[in-house]
Formats: C-alpha cells, sequence, structure tokens
C-alpha cells in the first residue's frame, strides 16, 4: 500500500454550494494493487477473467491484469465524496469515456474541476479526469451532482485493514462451496 495516497485525513469538511466556484478542483492519487482488484471483485460481483485470472489475461489483448473501468469510476465518486464538494454530496449523473487500461503498480491522479452550477436546485457539474503516472488520461468525462447545503466538518472514519484469502475469495466468488471447515464464517453484513 502506498502510504500517500491510503493515509487518511484528520478532519473531512464539505464545500457548501454557496462556497463552490467555478473552475475549483480537487485530486487524488492512488497506486492499484491486486488488492483492489480483488476487493472490487468481491463488492461488485464482476468476475471479469482479464481483471483477475492472470493465465487468462496473459493471453488477452493486454497480455496482463488490468483494472476494471469503474475503479476509476470509484476513485471519481471519492472525491466527489470526500473532497469536492465532500461530505453530503449526492450524484445525479455521471458520463465516463475509457482511453487507457490502468495496470498494476498504475498511480493514477483523479481530479474533478467545477463547470458550471445550477442554483435552482444546487447541482453543480464537474469535469471529470484520471491521468496515469505518464501523464496520459486513462478515464475523462463529467459528473453531476448536487452539492450539501449544509456545512460538515467532523474527523475523518478510519477504514479497517482489510486482507484477502485467496483460497477464501475464490470461496466466496463461487458462493462459498468449497469453504474448507476451520475458517471462520464471513462477518454478517451490517
Amino acid at each position: 500500500m502506498d502510504a500517500l495516497s491510503r493515509s487518511k485525513p484528520a478532519m473531512i469538511e464539505n464545500r457548501t454550494f454557496d462556497e463552490i466556484w467555478i473552475g475549483e478542483n480537487s485530486s487524488i492519487a492512488r497506486t492499484l494493487t491486486q488488492l483492489d482488484i480483488d476487493l472490487f471483485a468481491v463488492i461488485s460481483g464482476d468476475l471479469d477473467p482479464t481483471n483477475l485470472d492472470p493465465v487468462y489475461a496473459d493471453g488477452d489483448l493486454y497480455h496482463q491484469i488490468i483494472a476494471p473501468g469503474m475503479w476509476g469510476g470509484a476513485l471519481i465518486a471519492a472525491v466527489l465524496n470526500t473532497k469536492l464538494p465532500g461530505p453530503g454530496t449526492i450524484y445525479v449523473s455521471q458520463d465516463l469515456h475509457f482511453h487507457a487500461v490502468v495496470s498494476i503498480g498504475d498511480t493514477i491522479t483523479t481530479s474533478v474541476t467545477v463547470l458550471y452550477k445550477k442554483p435552482e436546485r444546487q447541482h453543480v457539474v464537474f469535469d471529470c479526469r484520471c491521468v496515469n503516472q505518464n501523464g496520459w488520461d486513462v478515464i475523462t468525462g463529467r459528473a453531476e451532482v448536487r452539492a450539501p447545503t449544509d456545512k460538515v466538518r467532523r474527523p475523518a472514519i478510519e477504514l479497517p485493514d482489510v486482507r484477502i484469502s485467496h483460497q477464501r475469495l475464490a470461496a466466496v466468488l463461487a458462493g462459498g462451496q468449497g469453504l474448507p471447515s476451520g475458517l471462520p464464517p464471513l462477518p454478517k453484513q451490517r
């Protein structure tokens, strides 16, 4: 894990609709790991072998494991929901264009820039961009959100440390069949 992209801020604060100005931007950087791909598969159910099976991926177009495209979409959501506008943001729509693949070890800088505001509904339209370490656009698009109207400033939530056992991952993805006895049950959903 890279410390820069996974360290949590001490506080999380939003920008209300009235505080946001056209041209304002925010960004995050994240380096893709195998754990990111595995976790994305578990939570989304996206079992594309291009993302999970090295043997299959080696014979595919890119000859390597690549990230699911929506991993980049999730990075855009992270910027919008945690930085600009931040907590209280409600997604209205998103339009994405995928230009290049993201491979394990690629560092993606995801940025959003305010294009314009729609005061009648407190909506804000953003230009969204994910750029790799070589400066190449991997995803571009637009997102429209309903910006918060109430100010929020609070301590950031600390995320749990998550580890995946590939044996267990395979069993979970297969619907629990073949789970060896002696492994603890999966935690119940909240």
